[in-house]
């Protein structure tokens, strides 16, 4: 099969095309035919993508580790029918989604949203599962509070906005100004012009602060929790912090099929609304990583869609 595979250049990987053999799904997995995948462009220089879980250098990772498609086989223990759409995101050590087939673990994906296409599906899981587990599971949001949510363009900054809204809690953005109407759209309540406000100059306190930004903007940050505030940051640089408050902070994402279940149904309900800021082509992805493509609205996430 077709796939695009990292290079060996470092510190930041360029990408190939090449042919590798389509993947045999192992106990509990499923083989997935590819119809979109999520782009992240940071993700060529995650440690997983350069690394192997031992710590050895890893060569000719395929990345992309969200996507949507179609079942055609599954391993023993994996009970689907072959044919079903699902989506979902597999292991950061795993071959991605960047190429026309993928395995996963069965516990890692489930049923697409009948209400999304496989372009809008692939933008969900990570981000969304990110915001779950963020706001959800570790700030535990509830009704009334106050949330910070830094970047509430990008492509998990328009589902935290969205779920804290629904959570019932009063949404207080940072942004670029010029996406305001679309945010407020979103769930945001108040938008911040990073570009010319600082949010801790204001006067206002949260008890929640989404962090997805990191370096200065996270610094700043602790400064408005208000007394018993939650600090949660998605910020990659935070994982190698030394400061122990910030890595109790800090998370990385897991797959969780409950909790992209319970997902989907918000999707079909349209209390949850995606946002895909660009679709390439297979042959695009390497300008997609580079964030080269053109954009159409300015906020959400750009997917590949085969």
């Amino acid at each position: 099969m077709k796939a695009w595979q990292c290079n060996d250049e470092r510190p930041l990987p360029g990408l190939a095309l090449g042919e590798i053999d389509v993947p045999s799904p192992d106990v509990g997995e499923v083989l997935v035919r590819v119809a979109a995948a999520g782009i992240t462009p940071s993700e060529l220089q995650w440690y997983p993508t350069t690394h192997s879980p031992s710590g050895e250098n890893r060569r000719h990772a395929v990345p992309g580790h969200e996507f949507s498609g179609v079942v055609v086989a599954a391993g023993a223990e994996a009970e689907i029918e072959p044919g079903s759409e699902v989506y979902g995101m597999n292991d950061w050590f795993a071959d991605g989604a960047m190429a026309e087939f993928c395995s996963a673990p069965l516990s890692a994906i489930t049923s697409k949203p009948a209400s999304l296409s496989h372009a809008e599906a692939a933008s969900v899981p990570i981000s969304a599962l990110t915001v779950w587990q963020g706001l959800i599971d570790r700030a535990d949001l509830q009704p009334g509070e106050r949330v910070l949510i830094h970047g509430g363009a990008g492509g998990v900054g328009v589902l935290a906005l969205q779920l804290a809204r629904w959570r019932g809690a009063h949404v207080v953005t940072t942004a670029s100004i010029r996406h305001l109407d679309q945010l407020v759209e979103l769930g945001a309540h108040e938008v911040i012009d990073y570009r010319t406000q600082r949010f801790e100059g204001l006067g206002q306190t949260f008890d929640v602060v989404f962090d997805g930004v990191g370096g200065e903007t996270l610094a700043r940050s602790w400064g408005v929790l208000s007394p018993g505030g939650r600090m949660v940051t998605i910020a990659a640089q935070s994982e190698s912090e030394q400061d122990e408050k910030t890595k109790q902070a800090f998370f990385i994402v897991e797959p969780n099929r409950e909790q992209l279940g319970r997902i989907s149904g918000l999707f079909d309900s349209r209390t949850l609304k995606p946002m895909v800021e660009a679709a390439a082509s297979f042959d695009q992805v390497p300008e997609a990583f580079l964030d080269q493509l053109p954009k159409t609205s300015g906020i959400g996430k750009t997917v590949m869609v085969l």
